[in-house]
Formats: structure tokens, C-alpha cells, sequence
């Protein structure tokens, strides 16, 4: 009897055992899914970016350069203009009356010239008969240059009112797009001076210059690099995504600010279509190191532990450990990897918010690394400082 009992409690231990490891293996939660990917390995070339102004390659406020009434406007506001196209009319008859009046004194002094030379002719005939006295022949012969002076003065004083007559038509000095007339016909405007009045303004529109600051360290990155040629420029408007705008840097001022510490710097820009305007905002980016190869993973791969930035890196035994890296720019949608990651390593590129612990398992599922923008387009890239700005531009892509 008392081995039937003691069987029967064993047979019931079992059974509550049996049970109890039944719920614990089901209440085990399963490896979380995650998929994994070895880092893309592209060349890349990092850029500086900078914020900047567009300016106008020419630009000229247009003044009349003789005082009149304005007769005539032959523009309309806003048009593009060519150099030498007719803009303003003065009245041109206060004009015509002078040039008649210095025309008259020239044929005055033609007569006094041709005087001249007939009396000196007839001095030096008597003087051989001894008619006259040679104090007498001298000064016949000082009338004489005497006309011949007045006839060069009457010939500039035509030639003034000449100008004076052409200046009534005022004509655009460059090729550019005009401004809105300042004045109407029928106004009086003085003219021939830098206080004259403005009629209008003329800016040229291609090409266009980008003018922007650097830092004096950006500076002696540039200076020596251009034993190797001149640095190319992208630029981008503030509405735009790409910087699908290239240019030349053609200009470094003489002198560092001392106040700022900065130094004005100017790239030329192609604008056949006219679309930049003097005035805009515009950010550009310069070509800094030359290419390097460059590991690749996705923004949403990084995560940040206290101060670090590190990437879970998957084993063979599908346990996650952490790696610290030190990231780059962004290219195409992808994090520059500076350090801290192998290329054979298997980095989670999905599912990072699953990992709790390090250490932990996982199932792992490959995975591929894709940049999101295509490699034609340029990467968008976010404004630092012109003295550490690093940015990157895909210059040729590969899996």
C-alpha cells in the first residue's frame, strides 16, 4: 500500500514537471527578425558647403550724359536689352542750335585764316622791295598762326556740340535686362555727371557670379590645391534638392577680414536661360580631397549609445554585438562610414529597434544596400561650417 502510494506521487511529480516545462517553453519569445547587409563600398569625394549671394557680372545705372527734357521712352520695363539699343530721347533742338552756332564760328575762322595767309602772302612780296619793314612780315606771320589756332579751336568746339547732339539719345551701355523707367517723357533731367539723375538700370544676365565667404582654413585648402587645378563648384537655389548648377571659382580676394576671420570668395556661373537673379540665395558646394572608397550603410542602421554613434554588427552564431564608428556625410541617402566597421561585416539594416541587449540572438535574413538617389543626382546635404564642412557627392557607384 505504501508503494502504491509512493509511485502515484512520483507519477503526479512528473506530470506537474512535465507541465510546468511545457509552459516555459512556450512562453519563451522567439528570435527577433532582422535583416542584415555587408556595408557598399562606393568612391566618394567630400565637399564644402557654403551660403551665398548671386550677383551680377555687370551692372550700370544709366544717366543721361547732356541735361535736357525727355522727349521719349523706347523700352518697356523689364525687357533685355543689347548694347547700344536706343533707351531714352532728349530733346534734341537746344543741341542743334549750338552745333549750328559753333559751325558758324568755324566758318568765321576759316575767313580770318584765309585773310591771314593772303596778307602775310602780300607782306613777303613787298618786304623784297623793301616796301615793308620785316617787324611788319612778322607780324602778319603771327596773325596767321594766330587763325590757324582759332581754326583748331572752332573744329573742337563742333565736335563738343556734336557730342552734346548724339548724347540726346541715351542707348544701353551693356547687354542685360533692364530695370523699370525712373523718369517719363516730359521730365527735365540734368545730366554729365555721377549726380546726374538715374533713368533706369541695366544688369547683365549671363552669365551670373556666386559670391560667398570661407574661412581662412578653408582657404589654404584651396590655394594649395590648385597646384593640381582649379576646384569645381555646384549650386543649388533654396527651393531645390540637387545641385545641378555647375561653375568655375574664378576669384579669391586679396585679403583675409580680420574682424571675421573670413575672405570673400566668387565662382562664375552659365545662366543662358536667364532664370538666376542678382539678389538670390544660393548654397555651393566646392570640391575638396580627391576621391577615396568609402563604406556605406543607411541612416536608420546608426544608433547612438550615450555619446557614441555605433551600428550592431550580426555573427555567424546570429549573436548582435555593437561597433562604434565615426560617420561621415550623407551620399545618395547612405552614411559615410569613416571607421570602426570591416567590410565583411554583417551590419542590421532592419530592425534595429528590435535588438534590447548585446549579446542577444537573432535570425538573420540577408539583405542589400541601395542608395535612394539615383547616381546622376547630387546627394542633399546639410549646411556646417565652412571651416570643418565635409561633403560627399557619389562619383561612381557599384554593389
Amino acid at each position: 500500500m505504501r508503494t502504491a502510494k509512493m509511485v502515484a506521487a512520483a507519477v503526479l511529480m512528473t506530470t506537474v514537471l512535465y507541465g510546468c516545462s511545457q509552459r516555459s517553453e512556450a512562453q519563451a519569445p522567439p528570435a527577433p527578425a532582422v535583416t542584415v547587409a555587408v556595408p557598399l563600398v562606393r568612391a566618394v569625394q567630400d565637399w564644402d558647403e557654403f551660403t551665398g549671394r548671386f550677383e551680377a557680372t555687370q551692372s550700370v545705372e544709366v544717366r543721361a550724359r547732356v541735361g535736357g527734357y525727355i522727349s521719349g521712352v523706347h523700352f518697356r520695363d523689364g525687357d533685355y536689352v543689347r548694347r547700344g539699343q536706343l533707351l531714352f530721347t532728349l530733346d534734341p533742338r537746344p543741341a542743334q542750335a549750338a552745333l549750328a552756332s559753333a559751325r558758324a564760328q568755324l566758318s568765321q575762322a576759316q575767313a580770318q585764316l584765309a585773310l591771314a595767309r593772303s596778307e602775310l602772302t602780300r607782306s613777303e612780296t613787298l618786304l623784297e622791295s623793301q616796301a615793308v619793314s620785316q617787324a611788319e612780315v612778322d607780324t602778319r606771320r603771327g596773325a596767321l598762326q594766330t587763325a590757324q589756332a582759332a581754326i583748331a579751336a572752332a573744329n573742337a568746339n563742333v565736335r563738343a556740340r556734336q557730342l552734346d547732339l548724339e548724347f540726346t539719345r541715351v542707348t544701353a551701355p551693356i547687354s542685360g535686362r533692364v530695370s523699370d523707367r525712373r523718369v517719363d517723357a516730359g521730365n527735365l533731367v540734368a545730366g554729365g555727371s555721377s549726380a546726374a539723375d538715374v533713368l533706369t538700370t541695366v544688369v547683365s544676365s549671363a552669365p551670373i557670379h556666386f559670391v560667398f565667404d570661407g574661412s581662412e582654413a578653408i582657404l589654404l585648402k584651396y590655394q594649395r590645391q590648385a597646384r593640381t587645378g582649379a576646384a569645381p563648384i555646384q549650386v543649388r537655389l533654396q527651393d531645390e534638392a540637387d545641385f545641378n548648377r555647375a561653375g568655375t571659382l574664378d576669384f579669391t580676394d586679396n585679403a583675409v577680414d580680420t574682424a571675421s576671420g573670413v575672405i570673400r570668395l566668387r565662382a562664375l556661373i552659365p545662366n543662358a536661360d536667364g532664370f538666376l537673379k542678382p539678389g538670390m540665395f544660393g548654397q555651393a558646394r566646392l570640391a575638396g580631397a580627391g576621391t577615396y572608397n568609402a563604406m556605406l550603410v543607411p541612416d536608420a542602421a546608426v544608433a547612438t549609445d550615450q555619446a557614441r554613434r555605433i551600428v550592431y554588427v550580426v555573427a555567424a552564431d546570429g549573436s548582435v554585438a555593437p561597433k562604434p564608428v565615426q560617420l561621415g556625410p550623407l551620399v545618395d541617402g547612405l552614411r559615410v562610414v569613416r571607421s570602426g566597421l570591416a567590410a565583411t561585416d554583417r551590419v542590421i539594416i532592419n530592425g534595429v529597434q528590435r535588438i534590447q541587449q548585446p549579446g542577444m540572438k537573432v535570425k538573420a535574413t540577408n539583405g542589400r544596400i541601395q542608395p535612394v538617389a539615383t547616381p546622376e543626382a547630387a546627394p542633399v546635404t546639410t549646411i556646417a561650417p565652412a571651416s570643418s564642412a565635409t561633403f560627399a557627392n557619389s562619383l561612381s557607384s557599384g554593389d
